[in-house]
């Protein structure tokens, strides 16, 4: 069973950076495209960002020009560099395996909090 820890959250003033890492067990990571969800408080979950195998990225309109997503496939990591943060950031994020509707998989790691407030 594929499993995700994620790691790197934290509270933060507006307008601070943090940086996100996120796992991934088995060997399979490199040819899967890895997207990073969030989900606040009352809402369903959401893909941020998204990167392929070949490092093509898209994100949503509301992190672009924010938030940059890598991966480094010899560790079976992506990473999410968060920069001029803002209170609707606010969420909990996950990595999975991006699918067509939600994550590939249906087993998500437990998230790291991202809380950004003054």
């Amino acid at each position: 069973q594929v499993q995700f820890v994620e790691s790197g959250g934290g509270l933060v003033q507006p307008g601070g950076s943090l940086r996100l890492s996120c796992t991934m067990s088995g060997s399979m990571f490199r040819i899967y495209t890895m997207g990073w969800y969030r989900q606040a408080p009352g809402k369903q979950r959401e893909l941020v960002a998204s990167i392929s195998n070949i490092r093509s990225t898209n994100y949503d309109d509301s992190v672009k020009g924010r938030f940059t997503i890598s991966r480094e496939n010899a560790r079976n990591t992506v990473y999410l560099q968060m920069n001029s943060l803002k209170p609707e950031d606010t969420a909990v994020y996950y990595c999975n395996a991006k699918g067509s509707v939600d994550g590939l998989f249906a087993s998500w790691g437990q998230g790291t909090q991202v809380t950004v407030s003054s």
